[in-house]
């Protein structure tokens, strides 16, 4: 799990939280079903007008890489490349055959089975980085309807603010009514800042980096199966691989997969 996420967000609504307090207002205050109800579902109804069903649905199912991002064991895979090489040398790239049964890595088993069919390098390097950019591509726009609900929030937000003025303004000669009113457009404007920046830019954010340490990783792979149909030595791959160690940053520690 990445508790950098959770500690992030815990300690950006703590805060405002217990700013409230110390401040000697309640908690109570920043409550309005009306209100989240005005943000949420203007917010997620905007999004969903301007998305792709595959791209919005997509974006929901990578929300999960915030607090449990990919997983990309960089080195394990470097010394696999290896060994790939070392049995590309000895047996030819036949012997890659049943290795490339037995991976579990579909872009990896890929390459594999392009390398025993006897492809090219530059055939394969185009083959794979073409899976590459149309799946970053995709990724991509799904990350940004987070961005889309950073803008969309705050709008939204004073929308409800001026629906809770004009419940106000038609209520001016029933004092009892007032509070309610100016509760929804504080509120509500609260809500639609809030979101935008302590939720949905920073997800949007933080969704295009995870994105990008994927196909950072990729490019690995795809380079380590090149150079073996280059015909390159193990040990040159090998550091040749090693320099993709800094940039794959997502921990093997981590709990995510590859979606």
């Amino acid at each position: 799990m990445d508790l950098l996420s959770l500690f992030g967000l815990i300690l950006g609504v703590g805060s405002i939280l217990l700013g409230q307090f110390l401040d000697g207002g309640h908690m109570g205050t920043l409550i309005n079903g009306p209100a989240a109800l005005i943000v949420i579902g203007g917010t997620f109804g905007a999004v969903m007008l301007q998305s792709p069903a595959n791209v919005f649905l997509r974006g929901l199912k990578i929300s999960s890489w915030i607090f449990f991002p990919p997983r990309f064991h960089t080195e394990e895979s470097i010394a696999r490349i290896i060994d790939w090489s070392n049995i590309a040398r000895k047996e030819g790239l036949l012997g890659l055959e049943i290795v490339a049964e037995e991976e579990e890595d579909l872009f990896a088993r890929k390459g594999l089975e392009l390398l025993v069919d006897g492809s090219e390098p530059e055939v394969m390097r185009s083959i794979m980085e073409l899976e590459i950019d149309a799946k970053e591509s995709f990724d991509t726009l799904a990350s940004k309807i987070y961005e889309a609900m950073g803008g969309f929030s705050p709008t939204i937000g004073i929308i409800g603010a001026v629906m809770g003025l004009i419940h106000v303004m038609g209520n001016l000669s029933d004092p009892s009514k007032l509070g309610s009113g100016i509760a929804v457009a504080f509120v509500a404007t609260i809500y639609g800042v809030g979101a935008a920046n302590l939720l949905f830019i920073p997800i949007a954010t933080k969704l295009k980096t995870l994105v990008n340490n994927e196909v950072m990783y990729r490019e690995m792979i795809v380079e380590g199966l090149v150079s073996i149909a280059e015909g390159e030595n193990p040990r040159n791959i090998q550091r040749k691989l090693e320099g993709y160690l800094d940039k794959t940053t997502i921990s093997d520690e981590n709990e995510g997969e590859l979606l």
